[in-house]
């Protein structure tokens, strides 16, 4: 079949890496694409919420299988869109309509749904301008630290939490008068800081049906020992030590099934992935957030650990017989450490040339920021450059094959942290 991925980062490398494995696959078409997608299918130079265009390119190269990789155009409807063509309806496609998306495109949505289902979440309360003094009350008198969210998506920077009352009220003002985020925080949620450790756990869905894919745990912060400023995520290490079977059983029956559930009994057909952010309190898992689609740089660590046909499971997912899927995780383990433009996430340059990819051979590098120049050569493109994955017996191994392979790899100002999955090899010992 022929098959397209929309997106440009690690996340659609890691997807066409994988797709490009299956014998399903007779030709892959991804949009629009990076250096790295470029060695594995077609890259097609379409915007992923241009969906006239995404449409007439389907049609035209009689795509069977479209894998929506980036959130924005699940929330903007691109399921409701093909599903309303009647030359589209037919072709399967992974990811949820525009009113499963809000799960992500709308905290207070997601929050509520929660609430709705009884799925354990923090304690949280809306506010938007015309309750601002309410909401001035409630930020005074809440127990610190405190988590403020913009209820929109705000490119992975709305979510601040507040160690002060005096901090959270400037905070909320800033996002509700000042629309520090735009739109996207326009309705604040306020939510209490939950404390533990933070791990995501990936469900595929055909809305009846799922599977439980590896979890993961990621790196948010730029700074050695997590400080720093906040970023799409600097690294993954899959699996989760302290996710065992145990805790996994109570994610399976206090999170998954209510959530899967619950969207059945709204009405939400919901075929695609589920990520969901948990944190562990005590041997307890609460939900911290809702994604609707895979996560950057987890899904590097994740898809390497499948050892399934992913076409299977992806046909299976958006035709409804994913039940009928065999499903297979290797019991190695998988690191992702992220490569980045110097300056990131804050401002960083362009255009540098990259060296040494070719020299990589115990790694995986997965292209995310990056190009070709006039002269053929692999230049940065972005903020998150690169994502080296590793994989092993162990996490240590794991993490020492994607270490190596990044001591071949440079470019002017390029920067990694060096203590991805230490925390979890002290657990470990």
């Amino acid at each position: 079949m022929n098959i397209l991925v929309l997106g440009s980062g690690g996340r659609e490398h890691a997807f066409a890496w994988k797709i490009s494995q299956s014998p399903r696959c007779n030709k892959l078409y991804i949009a629009p694409g990076n250096a790295g997608t470029a060695q594995l299918g077609e890259n097609v130079n379409i915007k992923v919420t241009d969906f006239d265009t995404i449409g007439s390119f389907v049609k035209e190269n009689q795509v069977s299988l479209v894998v929506v990789g980036p959130e924005d155009p699940l929330v903007l409807g691109i399921r409701d869109y093909f599903e309303s063509d009647a030359s589209l309806k037919e072709v399967l496609l992974v990811g949820p309509n525009a009113k499963g998306a809000q799960l992500e495109g709308s905290k207070d949505f997601s929050k509520q749904f929660m609430h709705r289902h009884k799925i354990p979440t923090a304690r949280s309360k809306t506010f938007t301008i015309n309750s601002l003094e309410e909401g001035m009350n409630y930020v005074s008198s809440h127990p610190t630290p405190i988590v403020l969210k913009a209820d929109g998506l705000a490119a992975g920077k709305g979510v601040i939490i507040s160690e002060t009352n005096a901090h959270a009220r400037e905070t909320l003002k800033e996002m509700l008068v000042d629309a520090k985020f735009g739109e996207a925080s326009s309705r604040v949620v306020v939510e209490q800081f939950l404390s533990g450790i933070e791990l995501s756990v990936f469900v595929l869905s055909d809305g009846t049906d799922y599977k439980i894919l590896p979890s993961a745990k990621d790196y948010k912060r730029i700074g050695e020992k997590d400080t720093g400023l906040n970023t799409g995520g600097m690294g993954s290490v899959s699996p989760v030590p302290f996710a065992d079977a145990a805790f996994l059983a109570k994610v399976e029956e206090r999170i998954i099934k209510p959530s899967i559930n619950g969207l059945k009994s709204e009405g939400i057909d919901y075929k695609g992935f589920l990520f969901i952010g948990l944190m562990n309190m005590g041997g307890d898992p609460y939900v911290i957030e809702y994604n609707v689609r895979m996560g950057d740089p987890e899904t590097q660590s994740v898809l390497s650990r499948i050892d399934s046909d992913l076409v299977e499971l992806l046909e299976g997912c958006g035709a409804g017989t994913l039940n009928t899927k065999n499903f297979e995780v290797s019991s190695k383990a998988a690191t992702t450490v992220v490569m980045v433009a110097g300056g990131y996430p804050g401002n960083y340059e362009k255009g540098k040339v990259i060296y040494g990819i070719e020299a990589v051979n115990e790694a995986i590098v997965f292209h995310a920021g990056t190009h070709h120049n006039e002269t053929g050569e692999v230049i940065t493109n972005g903020g998150r450059v690169l994502a080296v994955t590793g994989m092993g017996e162990t996490v240590e191994k794991a993490l020492e094959n994607a270490y190596n392979g990044i001591e071949k790899i440079s470019w002017q100002d390029e920067y990694h942290r060096t203590d991805i999955g230490q925390d979890i090899l002290r657990l470990i010992k």
